[in-house]
């Protein structure tokens, strides 16, 4: 192949090439017919290398057959700087692509639901951002705040433009404005990155999505490669890429192209609180839920400590298995935007029931190497601080949260020191005390301190029959008080830390109902009973005004512990 040829495949439109050609992947070398390429979307079928798209063909892949209608076609052309042959090259850009700048952007309609979309087409000056891209960006997510619909960009962009220097700029804080209205709207940004993503782009609305999706292989990152040969300072091998990227908590998913329509869809049928066809409704007057603790009798010490047993029983249901069972639908997401992606933290959107929500919780590992990798589900700072970027996203859109608790407590050694442990388990208590959207809160087996508590505020507190609740592990505490760790048993009882005492004692609202022997025995009735006692706790917030909640989850905490007589004071007293 020529070096005409390989910059055909990889920046120009494959609109022009006649059918009975063939196409050389540049990673693999093989020869494709191109015929065959477009039916596979662009993507070689010997070693899945995504071909780039021009933004025509991104929008027929991408959304509904015929319904795009565009916007903004009659911006002017922008030299602000009158540079040099600037303004000739702008004209032969709009020949060669047909474009009137590096984005087209409109209203479509994605299996059937309305959604406000803007994609870049790198062929028009490397999909460069100037004034025109600026302006139609940002006239885009204010008419998706406006009209109340989700709002999909899909970047491809070597970054701000050169030849309009300041004025280029300034659309990075112009577009970052325009996403903050579209949040106070309520409606939800979901930005796909695509093979190239650099500078100003990057840095301003790419980032700036609720969900940041990419495409495998795809670069990305803030100074182009152009621009780390200038400064002559090198960067590691495989760092401006998609997958490290999502290694290190800045994006959500890495999608292959023939499953980004079908995501799409899921993500924004979610956000508009479609429901899932087919769930089993479920109201507030079924479901399995105990809400009167057994009579505490003498002699039990024995049973608190045997209900730790069956809580860290290594065969008991995990997060991750109930959510398979009864979430339906469910798209797991990553990171915390910070850092990286802890496994501790499980986080996504789904349905249970037929009720959209968003489903955070602690996971455990089966074997050693998950274990691992997971932590023990003792989580880091930067797994509370994705579960509260998800929390914030639900909030935003409307869906309530469920938290599934099942956790020995935080990692608390040398890397979550450094990076703030306390601060993220106290900044998430404090957090979702304002969120106004229901919270349910499910200790599933291990409620370990302030491991638990940081997914554990909510306005309804569940625990399965055999889980357990505590400021501190048994052993630990028979440890520090005792100095004898044997005395565990002794020290599970007079903590109180069953479900039945934690319902004694008013801090939980109900208990679900396991399994005789307990959820290990049989996963599939426990994630019924739990899927069951979920669906009716929500459905109990259907005649609530949602924005009176953040009161009532204050007071809820407020009263919570009091000894009998005494009230909380009021207005100073």
């Amino acid at each position: 192949m020529t070096e005409m040829s390989n910059d055909r495949i990889r920046g120009r439109n494959h609109d022009d090439i006649p059918a009975d050609m063939w196409e050389e992947c540049p990673q693999c070398h093989q020869l494709l017919y191109s015929k065959e390429l477009k039916q596979h979307l662009w993507v070689c079928s010997k070693c899945s290398f995504h071909f780039r798209l021009g933004a025509r063909q991104r929008l027929e892949v991408t959304v509904d057959r015929d319904s795009f209608e565009e916007w903004d076609t009659d911006l002017p052309l922008c030299d602000p700087l009158e540079f040099p042959d600037y303004r000739s090259k702008l004209e032969d850009a709009q020949r060669k692509t047909g474009m009137q700048d590096a984005v087209v952007t409109g209203k479509a309609q994605l299996a059937g639901m309305h959604v406000a979309i803007g994609v870049m087409e790198s062929g028009f000056r490397g999909g460069s951002m100037g004034w025109v891209v600026g302006e139609r960006i940002t006239r885009l997510i204010e008419r998706a705040a406006e009209q109340r619909l989700p709002l999909i960009i899909i970047s491809a962009s070597g970054g701000a433009r050169m030849e309009e220097s300041l004025v280029a700029l300034m659309q990075m804080p112009k577009t970052a404005a325009a996403c903050s209205r579209l949040a106070e709207a309520g409606m939800p940004y979901v930005s796909i990155l695509t093979h190239p993503t650099y500078g100003g782009v990057m840095a301003s609305y790419a980032f700036l999505g609720d969900i940041i999706i990419a495409e495998p292989g795809a670069a990305m990152g803030f100074a182009g490669p152009r621009v780390i040969d200038v400064t002559g300072m090198p960067i590691g091998e495989g760092v401006q890429t998609a997958e490290y990227q999502r290694q290190h908590g800045m994006i959500d998913l890495i999608v292959p192209r023939e499953d980004m329509r079908q995501t799409l869809a899921t993500i924004v049928a979610w956000s508009t609180g479609a429901p899932n066809a087919g769930a089993e409704p479920v109201n507030a007057q079924n479901g399995s839920l105990r809400a009167e603790p057994h009579e505490r009798k003498e002699g039990e010490e024995a049973e608190a400590w045997h209900r730790v047993e069956l809580a860290r029983h290594p065969d008991r249901p995990y997060s991750l298995d109930y959510i398979e069972a009864f979430v339906e639908g469910f798209i797991e997401l990553h990171g915390d935007r910070r850092f990286g992606d802890d496994g501790a933290i499980v986080a996504g959107l789904g349905w249970i029931s037929g009720r959209p929500v968003a489903v955070i919780g602690h996971q455990k590992g089966r074997q050693a190497r998950e274990r691992s990798r997971r932590n023990f589900a003792m989580a880091r700072p930067e797994g509370y601080r994705k579960a509260m970027r998800i929390m914030r996203l639900a909030n935003q859109v409307g869906r309530p949260v469920v938290t599934l608790i099942d956790t020995p407590g935080a990692h608390c050694l040398d890397d979550a020191e450094a990076r703030g442990i306390s601060e993220a388990i106290a900044a998430n208590q404090r957090d979702m005390f304002a969120l106004e959207i229901p919270i349910i809160p499910v200790v599933i087996g291990e409620g370990g301190s302030g491991g638990a508590i940081g997914i554990g505020v909510g306005d309804r507190l569940l625990m399965l029959e055999n889980a357990y609740y505590s400021v501190i592990a048994p052993e630990s505490c028979a440890a520090i008080l005792w100095r004898n760790r044997a005395l565990k048993e002794q020290a599970a009882d007079a903590m109180r830390i069953t479900a039945d005492d934690a319902l004694r004692l008013g801090i939980i609202d109900g208990i679900v109902s396991e399994p005789e022997g307990g959820a290990h025995t049989d996963a599939k009735a426990a994630a019924d009973l739990l899927r069951r006692a979920v669906a009716r706790t929500l459905a109990e917030f259907d005649d609530t005004d949602w924005k009176q909640l953040p009161q009532m989850r204050y007071d809820r905490f407020r009263a919570m512990g009091a000894p009998a007589g005494c009230s909380a004071p009021r207005g100073g007293e």
